[in-house]
């Protein structure tokens, strides 16, 4: 990945509490067009304590907010105090440098209400002389579409180089702008001291599913095999922690695993890049994907934990398993794919990223079209247009002995019953999804 472009993804928390994803909550985030590009522009500093230790702050927030009720004030502040955490997630063992590569991650915080909001961060070295620390720069939207928001931070990150006085009228002018639908290009003007008027174009991927996504990532780190291995264990909502030193491999590889369940979506903690002081996460029994920086595998291998997936994205490998992984999915869907993915990464014609994303989520979408494909013809629709799911019948219409022994655990999921219910209460077939 070019330097400051690598794609990134997903983090989340509730910033009153320990991050826990609800029940029912969704790890992507797609929205419809014409609402606001953004809520905030907010610039994260790194202030010295009186123990010598930089702690995260912000010191710049755009716009400001005035004449807040009194509960909008109070869900303000709380996402005003979690977005350093996020920004910062390294703990504050920091020192000034003379260089610094920007990196590009995101992460994203659940609201009381479950409402979600994406922060999309630009982390880089101020221009000027000497020694000096990193600032981070973060959009916080409701939006989800990574690609969008990384083309935003180019153009922040280039004004910054001026002027922070720069930013505000390119930002000013970005919220005045409706969010395009999919496949249709938003312009912006742009007035820079010395350059003149710019007109900045920005163009929504058609595939929304696909506009938080990088696969290439995850191809560019694991063998075909392990990523089915992964995959195995997500479809199971089982346990997964990522390891990576980078921010912006971590939140990129996890948020590429989570899209590989489309139609379905993780509904559990979702956390792709874990604060140092939130790294007792890994204890909690429940399903979780989570990502931690390789510094802290020590202390993570320590902990008190129930069974799970570890996955070193550094070395491509897999340091702790359950040991049934190879045997979760059907044995000849298994080989398709991988054969499916052997094809694209040994595909001499290099493929751009939106290709191979199209490409590997077509396989993963008929993983579940072969296995689950036939559920909406045992919806049973009553007169009053409600449906009820028969769960035997269902299973029992599967000739294939090895598919059926798969369906019966996966009918047991989350992901699948949250599925199921949206499609309960809509006569029309979900197959539109798939």
């Amino acid at each position: 990945a070019t330097e400051g472009k690598e794609e990134a993804s997903a983090a989340e928390n509730n910033p009153s509490r320990v991050p826990q994803g609800k029940p029912g909550e969704r790890s992507s985030v797609l929205y419809s067009a014409g609402q606001f590009f953004f809520e905030y522009l907010v610039v994260v500093s790194l202030k010295k304590m009186s123990d010598g230790h930089y702690e995260p702050k912000i010191t710049y927030q755009f716009p400001k907010r005035e004449n807040l009720l009194k509960g909008q004030k109070e869900e303000e502040e709380r996402l005003l105090q979690a977005i350093p955490l996020f920004c910062f997630p390294d703990g504050n063992n920091w020192a000034p440098v003379t260089e610094f590569t920007s990196e590009t991650f995101s992460f994203v915080l659940t609201n009381v209400d479950g409402s979600r909001k994406i922060g999309y961060c630009r982390r880089l070295l101020p221009s000027g002389r000497g020694v000096r620390l990193p600032e981070v720069f973060c959009i916080i939207s409701c939006l989800g579409c990574f690609g969008l928001f990384s083309k935003i931070l180019d153009e922040v990150e280039k004004r910054r180089q001026i002027s922070m006085a720069v930013i505000y009228p390119f930002m000013q002018g970005l919220r005045e702008s409706p969010f395009p639908a999919p496949g249709k290009t938003v312009t912006i003007k742009s007035f820079i001291p010395e350059s003149g008027t710019e007109l900045i174009k920005l163009t929504r991927p058609v595939d929304a599913h696909l506009e938080h996504v990088e696969f290439q990532a995850l191809l560019q780190r694991l063998s075909p095999h392990l990523i089915l291995h992964i995959f195995a264990s997500a479809v199971l909502e089982r346990r997964l922690i990522f390891l990576a030193e980078e921010l912006s491999v971590l939140s990129q590889c996890i948020h590429a695993v989570a899209a590989l369940l489309y139609p379905f979506t993780w509904a559990h903690t979702y956390i792709p890049v874990v604060p140092e002081c939130l790294l007792d996460t890994v204890c909690c029994p429940t399903p979780f994907m989570v990502g931690i920086q390789m510094r802290h595998l020590e202390r993570v291998l320590d902990q008190p934990m129930e069974e799970a997936l570890i996955v070193d994205l550094c070395e491509g490998k897999i340091l702790r398993a359950v040991g049934d992984e190879e045997e979760i999915l059907p044995i000849k869907l298994q080989n398709e794919m991988l054969t499916s993915l052997n094809r694209h990464n040994n595909n001499n014609n290099i493929h751009t990223s939106e290709q191979v994303n199209t490409l590997v989520s077509e396989a993963f979408v008929q993983f579940f079209v072969r296995t689950v494909g036939h559920y909406a013809s045992h919806i049973k629709w009553s007169k009053n247009g409600s449906g009820t799911f028969q769960e035997r019948a269902f299973c029992k219409a599967i000739a294939s002995k090895t598919n059926r022994k798969f369906v019966k655990k996966f009918v047991k999921t989350n992901m699948f019953s949250l599925f199921i219910e949206e499609a309960e209460k809509s006569r029309i077939p979900q197959e539109g999804k798939w």
